[in-house]
């Protein structure tokens, strides 16, 4: 599979939080656009990480697993991004 890895290296005064528009499922229906920010939203936090998939066992894209930023309203986002491959996908 592939897994992405995002190292928060800033905290954020507002906004720039990490969302996950289609989680779950729900909102599969409406168009991708990031300035709505809705679905699961994960906050910056200095030092924090977040891992998720994107992939599906069977090596289909995970839909759910599309994501984005919620604008910056206050403040700098700064992150590193790490990409796990499975050598078998």
């Amino acid at each position: 599979g592939v897994a992405s890895f995002l190292l928060y290296l800033t905290d954020v005064e507002e906004g720039g939080e990490t969302m996950f528009p289609y989680e779950n499922g729900d909102n599969m229906n409406i168009g991708y656009d990031y300035e709505q920010c809705i679905g699961l939203k994960v906050k910056p936090r200095k030092g924090d990480g977040l891992l998720f998939y994107s992939l599906m066992v069977n090596g289909t894209i995970d839909p759910t697993s599309l994501h984005g930023s919620c604008p910056v309203i206050k403040g700098e986002k700064w992150v590193a991004t790490k990409w796990i491959r499975d050598k078998t996908v």
